[in-house]
């Protein structure tokens, strides 16, 4: 058997998703959308050459960031992941793509590290891996440094019904967007639906109570789209996102 040539840094599955990073779930099924094999190696973002994940070595080049990966294999293996689309739906692809990663994320980023409820089940368990006798330090220092990053960001500034309510209007953008098609841009997969599943999914975990979660969990359309690419890319995991009531 052939060894891949491209190894993806990634996290672990936890919170309920096969990976705790919405951006390498988002790298991981752009690889197979390419239909690329490759190998995955677990990282932390420390430990990643621009302190983030993910990132991916292929033939000893190493290329840092979803978007520059997409770029990558874009060009290297010959790959349109948005072949069929127009130049005014790349376009739009692009919008799209900016609203999930750099808003609605963001959003998402807030309820999970800031919520101490949600911090407590969630992120504070990554510094379970050091002495105990520094756990807790450590915990208080992740959270004021992702605090810090949410203010400079600028959405850490507001409330959180503030916060809740500009990612209520990014989701229901993306159900308006989505319609009853079975894709973003019409009845093709393309790039942009990595991103959006991606981001989607990880807001509808049940392992995180938000009030995103509320809004994505009211929009059927979204629901059943990532069910659908959950089933497609990742059937191996057991995905339950909704519980007995919220299904009635």
């Amino acid at each position: 058997m052939t060894t891949p040539s491209i190894t993806l840094y990634a996290t672990r599955p936890g919170f309920g998703m096969p990976e705790t990073s919405p951006f390498v779930i988002k790298t991981e099924v752009q690889l197979k959308m390419a239909g690329l094999a490759y190998a995955r190696e677990s990282t932390t973002p420390p430990q990643a050459p621009k302190g983030k994940v993910p990132y991916m070595l292929d033939a000893g080049e190493v290329v840092c960031d979803s978007t520059f990966i997409r770029t990558h294999i874009e060009r290297k293996y010959g790959v349109d992941l948005d072949e069929g689309l127009d130049a005014r739906q790349r376009a739009e692809s692009w919008t799209i793509e900016r609203m999930l990663e750099d808003h609605l994320y963001f959003a998402m980023v807030w309820f999970r590290w800031i919520v101490p409820e949600n911090f407590a089940k969630g992120p504070a368990n990554f510094a379970n891996g050091a002495p105990e006798e520094q756990r807790e330090q450590l915990r208080r220092e992740m959270q004021t440094r992702r605090d810090a990053d949410l203010r400079s960001h600028g959405i850490g500034r507001h409330s959180a019904a503030e916060i809740a309510a500009l990612g209520v209007r990014s989701i229901d953008a993306v159900a308006t967007l989505l319609g009853d098609r079975p894709y973003l841009m019409g009845e093709r997969m393309s790039a942009v639906d990595a991103t959006a599943f991606a981001m989607l999914a990880s807001i509808l975990t049940p392992f995180f109570d938000t009030p995103l979660r509320d809004a994505v969990v009211g929009r059927p359309n979204l629901v059943a789209y990532v069910n659908k690419l959950m089933r497609q890319y990742y059937p191996e995991h057991a995905w339950a996102p909704l519980g007995q009531a919220e299904a009635a």
